[in-house]
């Protein structure tokens, strides 16, 4: 089965994603600023330097962790192309699979550019004031998981036991 939709939704997902942090980051200038309210207290721009994984995880200052993190968002983009060709998902798969691709990849190019992944979405709500920010990547990856978990073929064809 073609995999075009996949190359598609990658394309377009790393592009997005790419243009958001140059746009927001570079010409809005938020790299100085640091902040940006867009919509309080719902939507903030605030300048991130993640050099770790969701949530600040896995956070090191160091080259290796640097390359190490590349080398695993490589890997994982290899593996999930692989594995939507394997199991001939659906439309619905080869777009998350292509979501999650461009996303990763987007931060991919963080890291080999700057070292870190630049973050500066921030949303609060309801008197709850998030610490955490993250990028159009972030929810590229979290989207195209979502897709594969939902339309990945066996999950959809399984027998519910009484």
């Amino acid at each position: 089965m073609p995999m075009r939709a996949t190359f598609w939704a990658a394309f377009w997902a790393f592009l997005i994603d790419q243009l958001s942090k140059y746009l927001v980051v570079h010409a809005m200038d938020l790299s100085r600023v640091h902040v940006i309210k867009v919509w309080p207290p719902f939507l903030t721009f605030r300048y991130g330097e993640n050099q770790g994984i969701n949530f600040g995880l896995f956070q090191d200052d160091s080259d290796l962790m640097r390359w190490i993190l590349v080398g695993f968002s490589v890997a994982v983009c290899i593996a999930v192309i692989w594995w939507v060709r394997r199991c001939k998902g659906g439309i619905g798969m080869q777009i998350g699979a292509g979501l999650m691709v461009g996303g990763a990849l987007g931060n991919v190019v963080d890291r080999l550019l700057y070292g870190y992944v630049l973050d500066f979405l921030n949303m609060s709500c309801c008197g709850i004031d998030n610490p955490y920010v993250f990028n159009i990547a972030d929810v590229f990856i979290f989207g195209g998981a979502a897709a594969l978990f939902l339309f990945e073929p066996r999950g959809q064809n399984r027998k519910k036991t009484p």
